[in-house]
Protein backbone atom coordinates (compact mmCIF):
# COMPACT_ATOMS: atom_id res chain seq x y z
CA UNK A 1 0.00 0.00 0.00
CA UNK A 2 1.02 3.66 -0.83
CA UNK A 3 1.67 5.92 2.26
CA UNK A 4 0.03 8.97 2.53
CA UNK A 5 1.67 10.51 5.82
CA UNK A 6 4.95 9.58 7.38
CA UNK A 7 3.46 10.52 11.15
CA UNK A 8 -0.29 10.26 11.80
CA UNK A 9 -0.67 10.93 15.25
CA UNK A 10 -4.22 9.99 16.98
CA UNK A 11 -5.38 11.98 19.17
CA UNK A 12 -4.90 15.65 19.91
CA UNK A 13 -4.78 16.56 23.42
CA UNK A 14 -1.01 17.87 24.92
CA UNK A 15 0.68 14.49 24.30
CA UNK A 16 -0.07 14.54 20.42
CA UNK A 17 -0.01 17.95 20.31
CA UNK A 18 4.01 17.99 21.63
CA UNK A 19 4.80 14.75 19.57
CA UNK A 20 3.38 16.83 16.02
CA UNK A 21 5.14 19.89 17.83
CA UNK A 22 8.43 18.32 17.99
CA UNK A 23 8.38 16.44 14.93
CA UNK A 24 7.68 19.89 12.88
CA UNK A 25 11.04 21.30 14.41
CA UNK A 26 12.73 18.35 13.03
CA UNK A 27 10.95 19.10 9.28
CA UNK A 28 8.58 16.08 9.62
CA UNK A 29 4.79 16.71 9.04
CA UNK A 30 2.65 14.99 10.82
CA UNK A 31 -1.70 14.84 10.47
CA UNK A 32 -3.21 14.85 13.68
CA UNK A 33 -6.91 13.40 14.16
CA UNK A 34 -8.54 14.43 17.49
CA UNK A 35 -12.27 13.29 17.62
CA UNK A 36 -13.23 16.53 19.40
CA UNK A 37 -14.13 19.60 18.17
CA UNK A 38 -10.96 21.23 19.32
CA UNK A 39 -7.71 20.57 20.10
CA UNK A 40 -6.19 19.99 23.85
CA UNK A 41 -7.97 17.69 25.82
CA UNK A 42 -7.71 17.83 29.45
CA UNK A 43 -5.79 21.16 28.88
CA UNK A 44 -8.01 24.34 27.71
CA UNK A 45 -9.52 27.20 29.31
CA UNK A 46 -12.96 28.45 29.31
CA UNK A 47 -13.80 33.04 29.53
CA UNK A 48 -16.91 33.62 31.65
CA UNK A 49 -18.21 37.21 33.57
CA UNK A 50 -14.78 38.13 33.24
CA UNK A 51 -13.20 35.33 34.47
CA UNK A 52 -10.69 32.57 33.63
CA UNK A 53 -10.55 29.28 34.19
CA UNK A 54 -9.08 25.91 33.69
CA UNK A 55 -10.50 22.18 32.51
CA UNK A 56 -7.90 20.16 34.57
CA UNK A 57 -3.89 22.58 35.27
CA UNK A 58 -3.85 25.76 35.52
CA UNK A 59 0.10 25.97 35.85
CA UNK A 60 3.10 23.98 35.06
CA UNK A 61 6.34 23.16 37.67
CA UNK A 62 9.05 22.97 34.93
CA UNK A 63 12.80 21.68 35.29
CA UNK A 64 13.10 20.05 32.32
CA UNK A 65 15.51 21.56 29.30
CA UNK A 66 12.89 20.26 26.85
CA UNK A 67 10.35 22.35 28.00
CA UNK A 68 12.55 25.33 28.44
CA UNK A 69 13.24 24.57 24.59
CA UNK A 70 10.03 24.84 23.53
CA UNK A 71 8.89 27.53 25.14
CA UNK A 72 11.79 29.27 23.86
CA UNK A 73 10.65 28.09 20.23
CA UNK A 74 7.43 28.86 20.14
CA UNK A 75 7.22 32.16 21.42
CA UNK A 76 5.08 31.19 24.63
CA UNK A 77 7.99 32.73 26.94
CA UNK A 78 6.92 36.39 26.45
CA UNK A 79 3.39 35.04 27.40
CA UNK A 80 4.51 33.23 30.55
CA UNK A 81 3.09 34.72 33.89
CA UNK A 82 5.71 33.27 36.42
CA UNK A 83 4.24 32.35 40.21
CA UNK A 84 5.55 34.19 43.02
CA UNK A 85 8.40 31.74 44.31
CA UNK A 86 7.26 32.83 48.08
CA UNK A 87 3.81 32.58 47.86
CA UNK A 88 2.27 30.36 50.95
CA UNK A 89 0.96 27.29 50.80
CA UNK A 90 -1.83 25.57 52.97
CA UNK A 91 -2.90 22.52 54.22
CA UNK A 92 -6.28 21.51 55.84
CA UNK A 93 -5.12 19.76 59.97
CA UNK A 94 -8.39 19.65 61.86
CA UNK A 95 -10.65 21.82 59.54
CA UNK A 96 -8.12 24.73 59.43
CA UNK A 97 -5.68 26.41 57.51
CA UNK A 98 -2.16 25.53 58.44
CA UNK A 99 1.02 27.26 56.27
CA UNK A 100 3.76 24.92 54.90
CA UNK A 101 6.95 26.21 54.84
CA UNK A 102 8.62 25.50 51.36
CA UNK A 103 12.57 24.79 52.95
CA UNK A 104 13.36 21.81 54.87
CA UNK A 105 14.65 22.97 57.73
CA UNK A 106 11.62 25.82 58.03
CA UNK A 107 9.41 22.93 57.24
CA UNK A 108 10.70 20.38 60.02
CA UNK A 109 9.77 23.38 63.41
CA UNK A 110 5.84 23.67 61.74
CA UNK A 111 3.69 23.90 64.02
CA UNK A 112 1.60 21.38 62.81
CA UNK A 113 3.83 18.40 63.31
CA UNK A 114 3.84 16.26 66.71
CA UNK A 115 6.93 16.10 69.40
CA UNK A 116 7.06 12.40 68.14
CA UNK A 117 6.78 12.88 64.23
CA UNK A 118 9.02 16.01 64.50
CA UNK A 119 11.86 13.49 65.71
CA UNK A 120 10.91 10.61 64.12
CA UNK A 121 11.59 12.89 60.27
CA UNK A 122 14.70 13.84 62.01
CA UNK A 123 16.07 10.29 62.25
CA UNK A 124 15.62 10.09 58.62
CA UNK A 125 19.49 9.52 58.24
CA UNK A 126 19.58 6.97 60.40
CA UNK A 127 17.12 4.75 58.38
CA UNK A 128 18.67 1.93 56.58
CA UNK A 129 17.66 1.20 52.60
CA UNK A 130 15.26 -1.10 51.97
CA UNK A 131 11.85 -1.56 50.68
CA UNK A 132 12.36 -3.09 46.73
CA UNK A 133 10.53 -2.03 43.67
CA UNK A 134 7.21 -3.09 44.85
CA UNK A 135 7.19 -0.90 48.10
CA UNK A 136 4.43 1.14 48.26
CA UNK A 137 4.44 5.23 48.35
CA UNK A 138 3.22 4.97 51.94
CA UNK A 139 5.33 2.24 52.87
CA UNK A 140 8.18 4.27 51.30
CA UNK A 141 7.51 7.27 53.61
CA UNK A 142 6.75 5.62 56.58
CA UNK A 143 9.76 4.10 56.65
CA UNK A 144 12.13 6.93 56.01
CA UNK A 145 9.96 9.93 57.47
CA UNK A 146 7.25 8.53 59.76
CA UNK A 147 3.21 8.08 59.52
CA UNK A 148 3.09 11.70 60.20
CA UNK A 149 5.07 12.88 57.51
CA UNK A 150 2.65 11.07 54.98
CA UNK A 151 -0.57 11.48 56.37
CA UNK A 152 -0.32 14.91 56.47
CA UNK A 153 1.75 16.53 53.98
CA UNK A 154 2.58 13.52 50.91
CA UNK A 155 -0.82 11.59 50.83
CA UNK A 156 -2.60 15.01 49.86
CA UNK A 157 -0.21 15.79 47.83
CA UNK A 158 -0.02 12.65 45.64
CA UNK A 159 -3.29 12.45 45.72
CA UNK A 160 -3.55 15.60 44.11
CA UNK A 161 -0.76 15.59 41.81
CA UNK A 162 -1.68 12.02 40.43
CA UNK A 163 -4.95 11.43 41.86
CA UNK A 164 -4.01 7.77 43.54
CA UNK A 165 -3.87 6.04 46.70
CA UNK A 166 -0.34 6.06 47.95
CA UNK A 167 -1.11 3.08 49.73
CA UNK A 168 -1.46 1.60 46.07
CA UNK A 169 0.90 3.58 44.03
CA UNK A 170 4.40 2.15 43.75
CA UNK A 171 6.90 4.63 45.17
CA UNK A 172 9.42 4.61 42.20
CA UNK A 173 6.24 5.47 40.00
CA UNK A 174 5.09 8.57 41.74
CA UNK A 175 8.03 9.50 43.81
CA UNK A 176 11.16 8.83 41.58
CA UNK A 177 12.92 11.49 42.87
CA UNK A 178 13.13 10.36 46.15
CA UNK A 179 13.80 6.75 45.41
CA UNK A 180 16.48 7.24 43.45
CA UNK A 181 18.21 9.53 46.08
CA UNK A 182 17.86 6.63 48.68
CA UNK A 183 19.20 4.38 45.87
CA UNK A 184 22.06 6.45 45.79
CA UNK A 185 22.64 8.11 49.34
CA UNK A 186 21.16 5.85 51.32
CA UNK A 187 18.97 8.76 52.97
CA UNK A 188 17.35 11.37 51.63
CA UNK A 189 18.79 14.10 54.10
CA UNK A 190 22.07 12.62 53.29
CA UNK A 191 21.68 13.43 49.86
CA UNK A 192 20.86 16.86 50.28
CA UNK A 193 24.14 16.83 52.65
CA UNK A 194 26.13 15.11 49.82
CA UNK A 195 24.72 17.64 46.77
CA UNK A 196 25.91 20.44 48.80
CA UNK A 197 28.87 19.49 49.77
CA UNK A 198 30.22 19.05 46.38
CA UNK A 199 28.19 22.15 45.21
CA UNK A 200 25.57 19.81 43.33
CA UNK A 201 22.31 20.96 43.00
CA UNK A 202 18.54 19.91 41.65
CA UNK A 203 17.34 20.98 38.41
CA UNK A 204 15.93 24.61 38.87
CA UNK A 205 12.37 24.86 38.92
CA UNK A 206 9.88 27.35 37.97
CA UNK A 207 6.13 27.14 38.19
CA UNK A 208 3.74 29.68 35.54
CA UNK A 209 1.05 29.91 33.50
CA UNK A 210 0.43 32.22 30.66
CA UNK A 211 -1.36 34.90 29.68
CA UNK A 212 -4.93 34.13 29.14
CA UNK A 213 -4.98 30.88 30.36
CA UNK A 214 -3.32 27.38 29.45
CA UNK A 215 -5.12 27.44 26.67
CA UNK A 216 -2.02 29.49 24.72
CA UNK A 217 0.17 26.12 25.26
CA UNK A 218 -2.76 24.14 23.04
CA UNK A 219 -2.85 26.89 20.42
CA UNK A 220 0.37 27.59 20.01
CA UNK A 221 1.32 24.51 19.20
CA UNK A 222 -1.79 23.49 16.95
CA UNK A 223 -0.57 26.50 14.81
CA UNK A 224 2.76 25.53 14.31
CA UNK A 225 3.82 25.42 10.90
CA UNK A 226 3.63 21.29 9.81
CA UNK A 227 1.27 20.32 12.02
CA UNK A 228 -2.19 19.38 10.24
CA UNK A 229 -5.41 19.08 12.81
CA UNK A 230 -8.21 17.61 11.64
CA UNK A 231 -11.19 17.81 14.24
CA UNK A 232 -14.13 15.56 14.46
CA UNK A 233 -11.93 12.63 12.91
CA UNK A 234 -12.11 9.26 14.85
CA UNK A 235 -9.89 6.46 14.37
CA UNK A 236 -11.79 3.38 14.52
CA UNK A 237 -9.85 0.53 13.37
CA UNK A 238 -5.41 0.44 13.23
CA UNK A 239 -3.85 -2.85 10.85
CA UNK A 240 -0.27 -2.91 9.61
CA UNK A 241 1.72 -4.69 7.36
CA UNK A 242 5.37 -4.54 6.16
CA UNK A 243 4.95 -1.15 4.67
CA UNK A 244 3.10 0.96 7.54
CA UNK A 245 0.22 1.22 9.55
CA UNK A 246 -3.59 1.49 7.89
CA UNK A 247 -5.83 3.71 9.82
CA UNK A 248 -9.41 3.83 9.03
CA UNK A 249 -11.93 6.25 10.57
CA UNK A 250 -14.63 8.51 10.61
CA UNK A 251 -14.82 12.12 9.92
CA UNK A 252 -17.67 15.11 9.35
CA UNK A 253 -16.78 14.47 5.63
CA UNK A 254 -17.02 10.79 6.06
CA UNK A 255 -15.02 7.99 6.26
CA UNK A 256 -11.51 8.28 6.60
CA UNK A 257 -8.51 6.02 5.83
CA UNK A 258 -4.28 6.79 6.24
CA UNK A 259 -1.66 4.83 5.64
CA UNK A 260 1.33 6.01 7.25
CA UNK A 261 4.92 4.80 8.21
CA UNK A 262 4.49 5.92 11.85
CA UNK A 263 1.52 5.57 14.15
CA UNK A 264 0.94 7.64 17.45
CA UNK A 265 -1.86 6.76 19.57
CA UNK A 266 -2.76 9.65 22.30
CA UNK A 267 -5.65 8.91 22.99
CA UNK A 268 -6.84 7.24 26.92
CA UNK A 269 -6.18 3.65 27.81
CA UNK A 270 -9.49 2.06 26.79
CA UNK A 271 -9.69 4.00 23.40
CA UNK A 272 -6.09 2.66 22.71
CA UNK A 273 -6.65 -1.15 23.54
CA UNK A 274 -9.85 -1.12 21.21
CA UNK A 275 -7.69 0.33 18.50
CA UNK A 276 -5.00 -1.93 19.15
CA UNK A 277 -7.13 -5.25 19.34
CA UNK A 278 -6.75 -6.16 15.80
CA UNK A 279 -3.24 -5.33 15.32
CA UNK A 280 -1.61 -6.92 18.66
CA UNK A 281 -4.29 -8.61 21.03
CA UNK A 282 -1.91 -8.95 24.06
CA UNK A 283 -0.59 -5.29 23.59
CA UNK A 284 -4.32 -4.25 23.91
CA UNK A 285 -5.03 -6.19 26.92
CA UNK A 286 -2.05 -4.48 29.09
CA UNK A 287 -3.21 -0.95 27.80
CA UNK A 288 -7.11 -1.52 28.47
CA UNK A 289 -5.83 -2.58 31.65
CA UNK A 290 -5.32 0.39 33.27
CA UNK A 291 -7.87 2.16 35.64
CA UNK A 292 -8.57 6.06 35.86
CA UNK A 293 -9.86 7.96 38.67
CA UNK A 294 -12.47 10.52 38.37
CA UNK A 295 -11.21 14.72 38.50
CA UNK A 296 -13.97 17.32 38.57
CA UNK A 297 -12.62 21.12 38.96
CA UNK A 298 -15.86 22.99 40.52
CA UNK A 299 -14.97 26.88 39.54
CA UNK A 300 -16.43 29.64 42.02
CA UNK A 301 -16.45 33.43 41.38
CA UNK A 302 -17.20 35.68 44.56
CA UNK A 303 -16.87 39.34 45.69
CA UNK A 304 -14.14 39.79 47.64
CA UNK A 305 -15.86 40.81 50.55
CA UNK A 306 -17.55 37.20 50.74
CA UNK A 307 -14.10 36.30 52.24
CA UNK A 308 -13.24 35.87 56.18
CA UNK A 309 -10.33 34.55 55.73
CA UNK A 310 -7.41 36.58 53.70
CA UNK A 311 -6.24 34.22 50.66
CA UNK A 312 -2.24 35.54 50.54
CA UNK A 313 -1.26 32.43 49.12
CA UNK A 314 -1.93 29.53 46.44
CA UNK A 315 -4.40 27.69 48.23
CA UNK A 316 -4.68 24.37 50.40
CA UNK A 317 -4.28 20.68 50.41
CA UNK A 318 -6.71 18.08 52.21
CA UNK A 319 -5.02 14.97 53.40
CA UNK A 320 -7.57 11.61 53.68
CA UNK A 321 -8.31 12.02 57.18
CA UNK A 322 -10.00 15.02 56.76
CA UNK A 323 -12.42 13.26 55.57
CA UNK A 324 -13.97 15.34 52.30
CA UNK A 325 -14.43 15.08 49.05
CA UNK A 326 -12.06 17.81 48.44
CA UNK A 327 -8.49 17.28 46.87
CA UNK A 328 -8.37 20.56 47.53
CA UNK A 329 -8.62 24.27 46.80
CA UNK A 330 -6.48 26.92 44.24
CA UNK A 331 -6.99 30.25 45.05
CA UNK A 332 -6.28 31.03 41.41
CA UNK A 333 -6.62 35.09 41.44
CA UNK A 334 -3.87 34.98 44.11
CA UNK A 335 -1.95 32.96 41.92
CA UNK A 336 -2.59 34.78 38.73
CA UNK A 337 -4.30 38.33 38.85
CA UNK A 338 -5.91 38.25 35.38
CA UNK A 339 -8.12 35.21 36.48
CA UNK A 340 -10.71 37.61 38.00
CA UNK A 341 -12.41 40.89 37.38
CA UNK A 342 -11.22 43.88 40.11
CA UNK A 343 -12.80 43.47 43.27
CA UNK A 344 -13.59 39.52 42.77
CA UNK A 345 -12.05 36.35 43.73
CA UNK A 346 -11.96 32.86 41.60
CA UNK A 347 -11.99 30.15 43.68
CA UNK A 348 -10.64 26.37 41.59
CA UNK A 349 -11.73 23.41 43.84
CA UNK A 350 -10.29 19.80 42.73
CA UNK A 351 -12.55 17.05 43.87
CA UNK A 352 -12.27 12.81 43.31
CA UNK A 353 -9.44 10.63 42.47
CA UNK A 354 -8.73 7.05 43.92
CA UNK A 355 -10.01 8.58 47.03
CA UNK A 356 -13.20 10.22 46.14
CA UNK A 357 -14.32 8.19 42.92
CA UNK A 358 -17.75 7.80 43.78
CA UNK A 359 -18.11 11.40 42.36
CA UNK A 360 -17.99 9.87 39.18
CA UNK A 361 -21.46 8.92 39.20
CA UNK A 362 -22.59 12.96 40.46
CA UNK A 363 -23.75 15.61 38.46
CA UNK A 364 -22.34 18.99 37.95
CA UNK A 365 -24.96 20.41 40.74
CA UNK A 366 -23.78 17.68 43.05
CA UNK A 367 -20.26 18.06 42.62
CA UNK A 368 -20.64 22.27 43.13
CA UNK A 369 -22.90 22.07 46.09
CA UNK A 370 -20.42 19.26 47.71
CA UNK A 371 -17.29 21.48 47.08
CA UNK A 372 -19.45 25.21 48.48
CA UNK A 373 -20.56 22.87 51.75
CA UNK A 374 -16.01 22.10 52.48
CA UNK A 375 -14.63 25.41 51.55
CA UNK A 376 -17.74 27.60 53.44
CA UNK A 377 -16.39 26.63 57.10
CA UNK A 378 -12.49 26.76 56.08
CA UNK A 379 -12.89 29.62 54.27
CA UNK A 380 -15.60 31.41 56.25
CA UNK A 381 -17.73 32.00 53.28
CA UNK A 382 -20.91 34.46 53.14
CA UNK A 383 -23.45 34.01 50.74
CA UNK A 384 -23.39 32.25 47.09
CA UNK A 385 -21.00 32.52 44.55
CA UNK A 386 -21.79 35.12 41.23
CA UNK A 387 -20.42 32.61 39.33
CA UNK A 388 -20.12 28.66 39.47
CA UNK A 389 -19.17 26.46 36.53
CA UNK A 390 -18.11 22.48 36.95
CA UNK A 391 -15.69 20.28 34.37
CA UNK A 392 -16.18 16.93 34.84
CA UNK A 393 -13.60 14.11 34.22
CA UNK A 394 -14.94 10.94 34.61
CA UNK A 395 -11.60 9.19 33.57
CA UNK A 396 -9.51 12.10 34.74
CA UNK A 397 -6.31 10.25 35.73
CA UNK A 398 -4.88 7.57 35.01
CA UNK A 399 -3.67 5.41 38.09
CA UNK A 400 -0.47 3.93 38.89
CA UNK A 401 -1.82 1.54 40.85
CA UNK A 402 -0.17 -1.97 41.82
CA UNK A 403 2.19 -3.71 39.02
CA UNK A 404 2.02 -0.66 37.03
CA UNK A 405 5.63 -0.58 36.29
CA UNK A 406 6.04 -3.92 35.35
CA UNK A 407 2.50 -3.21 32.96
CA UNK A 408 4.51 -0.38 31.43
CA UNK A 409 7.65 -2.46 30.78
CA UNK A 410 5.37 -5.34 28.90
CA UNK A 411 3.44 -2.64 27.01
CA UNK A 412 7.19 -0.84 25.59
CA UNK A 413 8.33 -4.53 25.21
CA UNK A 414 5.48 -5.61 23.35
CA UNK A 415 6.32 -2.16 21.04
CA UNK A 416 9.74 -3.18 20.22
CA UNK A 417 7.65 -5.97 18.25
CA UNK A 418 5.86 -3.30 16.17
CA UNK A 419 8.28 -1.05 14.62
CA UNK A 420 6.09 2.40 13.55
CA UNK A 421 3.61 1.95 16.49
CA UNK A 422 4.10 4.71 19.54
CA UNK A 423 2.21 5.36 22.38
CA UNK A 424 2.25 9.26 24.21
CA UNK A 425 0.29 8.91 26.82
CA UNK A 426 -0.34 10.03 30.32
CA UNK A 427 -0.92 6.23 31.70
CA UNK A 428 2.84 5.50 30.50
CA UNK A 429 5.17 7.95 31.61
CA UNK A 430 3.77 10.81 34.01
CA UNK A 431 0.53 13.36 34.23
CA UNK A 432 2.20 16.59 34.77
CA UNK A 433 1.97 18.92 31.32
CA UNK A 434 5.85 18.37 31.48
CA UNK A 435 6.10 14.99 31.54
CA UNK A 436 3.73 15.10 28.61
CA UNK A 437 5.80 17.75 26.34
CA UNK A 438 9.40 15.72 27.43
CA UNK A 439 7.82 12.11 26.46
CA UNK A 440 6.56 13.82 23.07
CA UNK A 441 10.69 15.14 22.39
CA UNK A 442 11.80 11.69 23.26
CA UNK A 443 8.87 9.96 20.57
CA UNK A 444 9.48 12.75 17.87
CA UNK A 445 13.59 12.06 18.36
CA UNK A 446 12.42 8.11 18.24
CA UNK A 447 10.88 8.68 14.81
CA UNK A 448 13.21 10.94 12.94
CA UNK A 449 16.21 8.69 13.80
CA UNK A 450 14.09 5.52 11.97
CA UNK A 451 12.58 8.36 9.38
CA UNK A 452 16.73 9.10 8.47
CA UNK A 453 17.66 5.00 8.37
CA UNK A 454 15.13 4.51 5.94
CA UNK A 455 16.30 7.82 3.65
CA UNK A 456 19.95 6.39 4.12
CA UNK A 457 18.84 2.67 3.09
CA UNK A 458 17.36 4.36 -0.03
CA UNK A 459 13.45 3.79 0.99
CA UNK A 460 12.39 6.93 2.24
CA UNK A 461 11.00 8.95 -1.13
CA UNK A 462 7.56 10.03 1.39
CA UNK A 463 10.65 11.26 3.96
CA UNK A 464 12.23 13.66 1.60
CA UNK A 465 8.87 15.05 0.58
CA UNK A 466 8.30 15.42 4.41
CA UNK A 467 11.06 17.14 4.97
CA UNK A 468 12.73 14.76 7.38
CA UNK A 469 16.27 14.66 4.96
CA UNK A 470 16.81 17.57 6.35
CA UNK A 471 16.32 16.68 10.10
Amino acid sequence: MDLDTEVLIVGGGLSGLAVAWWLAQQGVAAEIWESADAPGGLIGTQQAGGYTMERAASLMLNFRPEVSALLAQSGLNERRLALRADLPRFVLQGGALARVPMRAGALLVAPFWSRAGRLRMLAEPLVPRGGGEHESASAFVTRRLGREALEKIFEPLLASTFGCDPDLAPARAVLPRLTALEDRYGSIALAVCARKLRRESLPASEMFSFEGGMQALVDALAASAGVRLRTRCTALAIAGDSRGWLVEGRSAQGDARVCARHVVLSVPAAEAGALLGGADPELARLVAGIDYAPLAVAHFGFDRTAFGAALDGMGFLAPRDEGRTLLGCQWTSSVFGDRAPPGKVLLSAYLGGARASHIASWGEAEIAAAALRELTPVLRLRGMPELARVVQHRRGLPLYHGAHLQRAQRVRERLTLRPGLHLAANYLDGVSTRDRITSGCAIARAVCSHLRGALGAGGAAGATRSGVATA
